[in-house]
């Protein structure tokens, strides 16, 4: 990398961070184009489950790409992040449907019977807004179980906004892997959601939903009612390839006094994996870098690379510690015989941890795991966030390169450990 001594340089244009905006959102061209195909349904079949591991982007391309092409297509656009607490009960998530879709309609004005002196419905009309208050109260009014009482309410707003020439109504909802039934508490706030979305869709309203979230929320969607499996159009993203890593990493320089050397780029692309979230942490430290780099007296300019394995460290340090901390030791040796196993990037099974474990024990000072130590494990590191269930028997590391990090650790621990050995030897 060249840079001249007096230049004035830009500020740093990359951006990693929890759902922040890249300054070029790259090779995500087919999945919008599929998403356009969605929003020209006439009758809604298909809604969308956008899936993939933390770090590859489903938060920006909801919010940048989706939500833009649907307001385009003039389509209301409802929602925010899930959260567990919209699915403490039935009556928690009617009431956040009902906040997010009162945001538009309150907008909206409908015609109603005036009440005369004495309270009794005269045939004069007026209007009234559809905001939250309204909302509520309609859906208190109407008969029969949460489901038929929401149905009602969603059907008076479609019909309203329908009525100002809008297309349709996107509920579109982010981190939706909390959502689950609580059959402790005789509450099926997930079943709730997914009966009315389909019933509504029956009837020939265009309303429609948009979940995001890790990769086990369709399997828990299917859990709840099996006919989820048809009600759902799976778009599951994953790494970047090479040609979208290497615009995701050049195309923010463009006109920028600092400029990455084609080694620089390659370093990045290659040791990211293509994963979006780590090419923007990357590459933000890697230009922080430079700016530090004191200019060569003689030349004015100064040429260096990026030190990867540097900024590596400070990539651990700031994304994959926190997950780490919260792991037990034994846990943490599952999840290293999970890091060496050929297929540590893909799906492994428990039996496979058991072998691996065999070969390991002698060299790295940890004891063999039985089946059954692993299968209580598992749901453990499920809960912590670290492993996620593919199907039946098949298992993934939740967290992208996270087997890169283990092996990391461990190797940091036999150093300490053979360092303490030599002293105390001496």
């Amino acid at each position: 990398m060249k840079r001249k001594s007096k230049e004035r340089l830009a500020s740093n244009p990359f951006k990693p961070g929890a759902g922040h905006s890249p300054p070029c959102l790259a090779g995500r061209e087919k999945e919008a184009s599929e998403f356009c195909g969605f929003l020209q349904q006439e009758v809604v079949t298909q809604n969308v489950v956008l899936t993939g591991l933390r770090g590859v982007g489903k938060t920006v391309l909801m919010d940048d790409v989706y939500k833009q092409l649907a307001l385009k297509e003039a389509w209301v656009w409802v929602g925010s992040d899930f959260s567990e607490s919209a699915f403490v009960d039935e009556a928690a998530l009617c009431s956040r449907l009902l906040t997010d879709l009162s945001v538009f309609t309150s907008t909206l004005e409908v015609e109603v019977d005036s009440p005369d002196g004495m309270g009794i419905r005269s045939s004069n009309r007026s209007t009234v807004r559809i905001d939250f208050n309204y909302l509520i109260d309609y859906f208190n009014s109407q008969a029969g179980l949460n489901s038929d009482k929401l149905k009602a309410t969603i059907e008076l707003a479609w019909n309203a906004v329908s009525a100002v020439g809008k297309r349709g109504i996107l509920f579109a909802y982010d981190e939706a892997q909390v959502v689950q039934d609580r059959k402790d508490k005789d509450q099926y706030p997930l079943a709730l959601l997914l009966e009315t979305f389909q019933s509504i869709q029956r009837k020939g309203m265009r309303v429609m939903l948009l979940l995001t979230g890790l990769p086990t929320l369709f399997p828990r969607l299917v859990e709840s009612r099996t006919y989820a499996e048809r009600m759902f159009k799976i778009q599951q993203i994953g790494r970047l390839d090479d040609e979208g890593s290497t615009r995701a990493i050049t195309e923010p320089l463009e006109g920028n006094r600092i400029q990455f050397t084609r080694q620089s780029v390659q370093t990045i692309v290659g040791n990211t994996c293509g994963y979006p979230y780590f090419i923007q942490f990357i590459c933000r430290e890697a230009y922080d870098f430079f700016k530090a780099v004191p200019v060569d007296a003689k030349t004015g300019e100064i040429s260096s690379e990026i030190p990867f394995d540097t900024l590596l460290r400070k990539l651990d340090t700031d994304f994959f510690s926190g997950r780490w901390s919260r792991v037990p030791d034994r846990q943490r040796e599952l999840l290293f015989c999970v890091a060496n196993l050929e297929n540590a990037g893909g799906e492994f099974t428990v039996n496979e941890i058991v072998d691996r474990s065999k070969e390991l024990a002698t060299n790295h000072e940890i004891k063999p795991f039985k089946p059954g130590d692993i299968s209580s494990m598992i749901p453990k590191l499920i809960d912590a966030g670290l492993v996620y269930k593919n199907r039946h028997g098949k298992y993934l590391l939740a967290v992208p390169l996270f087997d890169g990090f283990i092996k990391r650790q461990f190797e940091d621990r036999g150093r300490i450990q053979g360092s303490l050995f030599d002293h105390f030897n001496h």
